[in-house]
């Protein structure tokens, strides 16, 4: 049953309970009307953070002993307690973000899907919870007999996340991060993102219902409100936190790996940190695949540009590609604009544009109307292999609705386009024979660049599913070995044990 709308407090919450912190006030913003919101928030103390990591230090002595099968419960009871805030977590979110409604309840399922696809591994005690290794003794072997080992794996302790701009639910208060901390057996302390600290008000009051529902220690989630720096910079150092789950600019995780440098333990920072996504479309897609310039707008313009995934890069042949690229240009130019998240990515996506557009390499190929001062409209510029090659600019990642055409001459430039690649979290080929030796050394060099290799496919949208790695090669993410997405994901807050007898 739906819970009772309930006005939000502007509070961080505490190991179950609803605390003010400073007097210091910031308030959430409305992108749709370009403004500040009424409803007011209070930066966490400084020493409210520490109090919020010292209770989950002890609650994880506790927690770590529960049975897989109360852990499965009690994540499900939380899935169960999301449902029930009904309308006024789409109603909150909405006007947060801006972004459309539909696109809210697809997340917001996902998000409980992502938690009940966890309870369910637990629930069948699946890997990677299971014991992966055993060796029997054998104590006839010489010279030395041979002791019996069994593998297995322990949560590492309480763990910090951060949530991202862009994903309020999937990559937020109750997303992938702090399912697989919870489902691991870790305590979490959550630094919420100012982009919609009313979601995280809200997704919190559903964590606490489950709480006590499920009777879990109340230091097992912590929340913290505050737009001070200081505050994540406190939660990454505190000696009680033993790993980081992040989503957000390279930037900021620069400035948190910095401050974890100086701690005298080292944790692992698993940051996901951006990408291009290259999308390799190669002659014979030209000719079979009539419909993929559209299919390339309409995935960049998803979410105005503002996935993870969204396809930034497009690697198109230089001939043949006319009636391509007039596809291109009559749907960027009749697409409408639309709002970013906040005010600082709107900044940030108007100083790219305008690098781009003087950058003498490019050339702006079509443009969006833009429909209000403070919206950002679709861009589409070009260069050539060679262009792109020699010029670092094209190579950074646009927050928003644009993309990048470099057009190459053949396979030998295409391949270096490809090596001179950072690392990305997916790739897309469109028209590889995987029978052709060419396509065959361009596929093996792509997969040592990405995550994800996606063929005839676009790269926006990432399936919960155990086979899954959202993930890639630095700086597309901190650790190549790990994934933010599916079950592998509690691994990153998991440690080996070897058992010797």
């Amino acid at each position: 049953m739906p819970h009772t709308q309930q006005a939000l407090s502007g509070y961080s919450y505490i190991a179950g309970q609803w605390q003010q912190g400073s007097s210091e006030r910031f308030y959430g913003f409305s992108p749709v009307q370009n403004e500040p919101l009424s409803q007011a928030y209070y930066d966490i103390s400084l020493d409210l953070v520490d109090a919020a990591c010292e209770r989950a230090a002890q609650t994880f002595v506790i927690y770590r002993q529960t049975s897989t099968q109360v852990r499965s419960e009690f994540l499900n009871a939380i899935a169960d307690e999301i449902e029930a805030l009904g309308e006024q977590l789409l109603e909150v979110t909405h006007q947060e973000t801006n972004l459309p409604m539909a696109r809210l309840q697809g997340e917001r399922g996902r998000t409980i899907n992502q938690l009940r696809a966890f309870a369910d591994a637990l629930a069948q005690n699946l890997a990677p919870l299971h014991i992966s290794r055993e060796d029997l003794a054998d104590p006839a072997r010489q010279p030395l007999p041979k002791p019996h080992t069994k593998l297995k794996y322990l949560p590492l302790g309480p763990v910090a996340v951060f949530g991202a701009s862009n994903f309020p639910y999937a990559f937020s208060t109750l997303g992938g991060d702090t399912a697989a901390a919870l489902a691991a057996g870790c305590p979490v302390v959550m630094k919420s993102h100012r982009a919609h600290p009313g979601t995280s008000e809200l997704m919190t009051r559903a964590i606490d219902k489950a709480i006590q529902r499920c009777d879990m220690p109340a230091g097992v989630f912590s929340m913290l409100q505050g737009v001070n720096y200081d505050i994540s910079h406190r939660l990454v150092a505190a000696p009680q936190i033993k790993a980081v789950g992040f989503t957000g600019s390279m930037g900021v995780a620069k400035a948190l790996m910095a401050t974890i440098q100086t701690r005298a333990e080292p944790i692992p920072f698993y940051g996901e940190l951006g990408s291009i996504n290259p999308q390799v479309i190669l002659p014979e897609a030209l000719h079979s695949k009539p419909e993929l310039a559209e299919q390339l707008c309409a995935s960049m313009l998803m979410g105005n540009g503002q996935f993870c995934t969204s396809p930034g890069l497009w690697l198109v042949p230089a001939t043949g590609c006319d009636a391509f690229m007039d596809k291109v240009i009559e749907s960027i130019n009749t697409a409408p604009s639309d709002t970013l998240l906040t005010p600082g990515i709107v900044r940030s996506f108007a100083h790219a544009i305008e690098s781009l557009t003087e950058c003498k390499a490019t050339t702006l190929v079509a443009q969006g109307a833009r429909q209000r001062d403070f919206h950002a409209n679709a861009h589409v510029f070009s260069c050539d292999a060679k262009a792109f090659l020699q010029t670092s600019l094209l190579h950074e990642e646009v927050f928003g609705p644009c993309a990048l055409i470099v057009h190459y001459t053949d396979s030998v430039q295409l391949m270096a386009v490809i090596n001179a690649l950072e690392g990305q979290l997916t790739a897309s080929v469109h028209g590889a024979d995987e029978q052709n030796d060419e396509h065959q050394a361009l596929l093996e060099a792509l997969s040592y660049k990405v995550g994800r290799l996606i063929f005839e496919q676009m790269p926006t949208g990432v399936e919960v599913c155990p086979s899954m790695n959202h993930g890639g090669p630095f700086p597309s993410s901190t650790d190549v070995r790990s994934t933010s997405v599916g079950l592998e994901a509690m691994r990153r807050f998991m440690r080996p044990l070897c058992v010797q007898k």
